[in-house]
């Protein structure tokens, strides 16, 4: 008999991205020889200082409960960090730090949206925006970034969406999946929307350190007070110090909402993991040399890749001013290789070339794919030449 699980639980569909890397991880162990450009992290280890302060943590006996919104030690280098990097000033208890910045979103939602409350989504969106805003019985409402826009959305598709319960706008900025950044103005348009409109601006900012080619990230919360005072900032150390599996992310907004967060995590993860905590410590307040250094890694391998992607058959691709996927769009070798639809295309490519990349369709694009290029050049090199390869052989 079939077990009778939550509308809830029902409703949600499982991670593209983790879904696509498990089934790459399986042909891999069966014996085959597969490239996955899937994965949403970086490929070098965490910078050593980091390990060794948690490591001493341990040893310490550091190894207890902390505050459910995290040790003030760390809310304190988190308020340092925002001064330094963008002249915004929060008080300790305007902070959560959480299990990772996909855990401070889902806290966010569940502390702020009530039943039918909508979140408008640009596309292409990160796979978790819409399940989560749906986990807490919200209602994602979305608007399209369009490529001849550089995948941005517009103040007035903002506006045009807006109903009597529109309550919050996600803007993530440099995106996954696409890389693209909004500048001061763009921001400051959208934001006098939201402003007249009192929606909440959720900007997630984990991408944050990696910008390329003098593209500079602006957060919508530098703009001004008022906006400031509308916005809930998410981000992390995830990305930024290649500390992924560690789960420390953060929120910082509205003190009143920061509380409310911080009760619904008091019952749900009691805290983040002590060790990871005073990782992140030392991640803020140790060197931030590596962080340069695996940013510049990231600069030449885009810089490479892109003009190899852009050369094979069928494809074309805005390049990216931050973070570390291309978007491209593959309709036209979709169409031209037979396959009537991306996602098919997509699916070949796994099981006849062995490359995993991401079906666009599960970031609300489906004429476009995700590729990672947090991983080796010469993996790359290989990933593209098999992709060309795939795409020609079937043309003929």
């Amino acid at each position: 008999k079939n077990m009778q699980l939550s509308k809830r639980a029902s409703s949600i569909s499982p991670s593209t991205t983790l879904e696509i890397t498990a089934k790459a991880k399986a042909l891999k162990a069966a014996g085959h020889d597969v490239i996955g450009l899937g994965a949403g992290e970086p490929d070098f280890n965490t910078p050593e200082h980091i390990i060794e302060a948690a490591y001493a943590s341990l040893n310490d006996g550091l190894t207890k409960y902390t505050p459910s919104s995290g040790l003030p030690e760390l809310k304190e280098c988190i308020a340092e960090k925002f001064r330094k990097d963008q002249n915004l000033e929060y008080s300790t208890d305007e902070i959560i730090v959480c299990s990772g910045a996909k855990h401070a979103l889902y806290t966010l939602f569940q502390a702020y949206l009530n039943e039918n409350d909508e979140v408008i989504i640009p596309t292409p969106y990160w796979v978790s925006y819409p399940e989560q805003v749906k986990l807490a019985g919200g209602v994602p409402v979305f608007i399209e970034g369009k490529e001849a826009n550089s995948f941005k959305v517009t103040p007035e598709q903002i506006e045009a969406a807006i109903t009597n319960k529109t309550k919050a706008l996600i803007i993530n900025s440099p995106s996954n999946p696409t890389g693209m950044i909004y500048s001061k103005e763009e921001l400051a348009a959208i934001g006098e929307i939201c402003l007249k409109h009192n929606l909440l601006i959720v900007s997630d900012e984990i991408y944050e350190k990696l910008t390329y080619d003098g593209a500079q990230h602006v957060s919508i919360a530098e703009i001004s007070e008022d906006l400031k005072k509308q916005t809930v900032i998410i981000n992390g150390v995830s990305k930024s110090h290649s500390m992924t599996g560690w789960r420390i992310g953060y929120a910082a907004g509205n003190v009143q909402l920061i509380k409310a967060m911080t009760n619904h995590a008091s019952h749900s993860t009691s805290n983040p993991a002590a060790v990871s905590q005073y990782g992140a410590i030392a991640a803020y307040k140790g060197p931030q040399e590596p962080v340069e250094i695996m940013r510049q890694a990231f600069e030449e391998r885009l810089n490479n890749l892109y003009e190899k992607v852009i050369a094979i058959e069928g494809f074309t691709c805005i390049k990216p001013q931050g973070a570390f996927y291309l978007f491209p769009n593959a309709k036209e070798a979709a169409t031209r290789t037979g396959f009537s639809s991306v996602d098919e295309f997509t699916k070949a490519l796994l099981e006849e070339a062995n490359v995993a990349l991401v079906p666009g369709s599960g970031f609300g694009a489906p004429d476009n794919v995700r590729l990672s290029y947090a991983t080796s050049p010469e993996i790359l090199d290989e990933a593209v030449e098999r992709i060309a390869k795939f795409v020609t052989d079937r043309i003929k």
